[in-house]
């Protein structure tokens, strides 16, 4: 026995080591998917700020501003599809979020809007 009271044998040595390691494994690992939860609720956020404001710009009659405004407004790489329908326009964006780190999460949103009557009429 050593003096603390514990008797260690030699196939003890190195397991600290190795606890340490998992534990930092552990931590980076919740660390960079909680980062990654966050930038995909940020880049929804910003999809359905996208596809707000691309579903007003339809219904004011200026459709040719959408493509930019959504590359301004929404994630990298970002898609956006309009669809007329009668007096209605509805218009998706979506997009990967966090640069794909988040496999099999898909952001989309989606915006309403009726066309103003001078667009509806023209």
């Amino acid at each position: 026995m050593t003096g603390r009271g514990r008797c260690r044998s030699p196939d003890d040595r190195g397991a600290v080591t190795v606890e340490a390691a998992v534990v930092i494994f552990g931590l980076v690992l919740v660390l960079v998917l909680g980062s990654a939860a966050v930038a995909a609720v940020i880049g929804q956020v910003r999809c359905v700020d996208a596809a707000r404001e691309a579903a007003r710009l339809v219904a004011r009659g200026e459709p040719e501003r959408v493509d930019s405004m959504v590359g301004a407004l929404a994630p990298a790489g970002a898609t956006v599809a309009v669809h007329t329908e009668d007096d209605t326009v509805r218009v998706e964006v979506t997009a990967e979020p966090a640069g794909g780190l988040l496999p099999g999460v898909h952001l989309r949103a989606r915006a309403f809007a009726v066309l103003e009557a001078a667009s509806a009429d023209g």
